[in-house]
């Protein structure tokens, strides 16, 4: 079955109204859904499917062995997404198969197809949440005790899935069955329109940053309260915003952004008591996005000095920036005849996974460029384009 018809199988789960385009989180009802969708097409194949210790689904086309050539992507997205990042991957790895099987290929190297849990962290905060318990890069207490919106933690949310959160961890044994990962994904960020080519591998992924600033402040009435007597934290949560744009405009390539601002209680008529507010901060470099985060922290200490307020600045999580396998990238391009090389500032599972084996990345054409929206695009002939591409680099890994 092709990537286009297998996503178009998919294309009414977890729709939001709301925001438009998709909200799938991980463990919510649109999350399982799809999960069952891609354990069921791996049983169509007569793949054998497992779940690890910490929610990531293996389908395996042969007997599981260490060092496997193993492809997938994740099936969550983030608030209001678009319909590729994410499930292009894993439907690409399906049809992958259907393609190598069609003219009449056998891997004569063991291999998998994975899906890991949570990548974009728009339900528990954390991305890459998978892959980062997979390879310790995440403490599992601080995993389990991880709360969303509703004050759900993960580990309530993973039992109530079947899952054991006390299980959750690093997982050696796991790891090790991997010997490369190639990930297939949307691109994001325009690039390969004006390249003239559908598909491109990754080269880099720049170092970036999630940070919590929760400030406090004292909550009272809207209309009662004179303007001398109040201590509202909206005012300097409203100072990180522009600071965030300033800051990382006076730095080459850096990116700021703060996408989340959450004020409690949240009534029109009422001064906030509290109000948390997540920047995302990204610059390449070693040791440069916590330089560029200090000095919004800053802004954000002497804004609410000056309103009475306090204010904690937690970074929630941080990874250095990725340079994927080289070797791996060369051969993957001789076996596609020569395409450009992408480098990206979203981050991806296989840039965790990089710091611990062989890690490729494939980007299918993004005619508009936009992305963790719902305009996100990708033509069919070019997700088609990019199964097919993603066949012939598993075929020369695992032949």
């Amino acid at each position: 079955m092709s990537a286009d018809r297998l996503l178009r199988e998919i294309a009414d789960v977890g729709r939001d109204a709301g925001r438009g385009g998709y909200s799938r989180h991980v463990f919510d009802d649109a999350e399982l859904t799809l999960r069952q969708w891609f354990i069921e097409q791996a049983g169509m194949r007569g793949l054998a499917v497992r779940t690890d210790r910490n929610g990531n689904i293996w389908a395996w086309w042969g007997r599981p062995q260490r060092g496997a050539v193993v492809t997938g992507s994740h099936l969550d997205s983030v608030p209001g997404g678009g319909g590729f990042d994410g499930p292009l991957g894993v439907a690409s790895a399906i049809a992958a198969v259907d393609i190598l099987r069609a003219k009449g290929f056998t891997p004569t190297k063991p291999f998998a197809l994975l899906v890991f849990a949570e990548e974009e962290g728009g339900r528990f905060g954390v991305p890459c949440l998978g892959s980062r318990l997979l390879t310790g890069a995440l403490d599992a207490d601080r995993a389990r005790g991880l709360r969303d919106i509703e004050g759900i933690t993960l580990a309530e949310a993973a039992a109530k899935a079947g899952h054991d959160p006390e299980r959750f961890g690093a997982d050696p044994e796991s790891l090790a069955m991997i010997g490369c990962f190639i990930e297939l994904h949307v691109e994001q960020g325009r690039g390969l329109i004006d390249m003239d080519s559908p598909v491109a591998t990754g080269s880099t992924i720049i170092a970036h940053g999630r940070y919590r600033f929760s400030f406090a402040g004292q909550g009272n009435h809207a209309g009662a309260t004179l303007i001398a007597d109040r201590h509202d934290p909206m005012l300097p949560a409203a100072a990180v915003i522009g600071a965030a744009r300033r800051a990382a405009a006076a730095v080459r390539d850096a990116r700021a952004t703060v996408g989340r601002l959450v004020p409690v209680p949240g009534g029109t008529n009422v001064i906030a008591s509290t109000v948390d507010l997540w920047l995302d901060a990204r610059v390449p470099g070693a040791g440069r996005t916590a330089a560029l985060v200090d000095d919004i922290a800053e802004v954000a200490r002497i804004a609410a000095a000056e309103e009475g307020c306090t204010v904690t600045v937690t970074e929630e999580s941080y990874s250095d920036d990725v340079v994927f396998d080289e070797p791996l990238r060369r051969r993957m391009d001789e076996v596609l005849g020569g395409v450009p090389a992408l480098p990206t500032g979203a981050g991806h599972d296989a840039g965790i996974l990089a710091a611990h084996v062989p890690a490729g990345m494939l980007y299918v054409r993004n005619p508009t460029g936009i992305s963790h929206a719902p305009e996100e695009h990708a033509e069919p002939i070019d997700v088609d384009f990019g199964a097919v591409s993603l066949a012939h680099v598993l075929e020369e890994l695992t032949g």
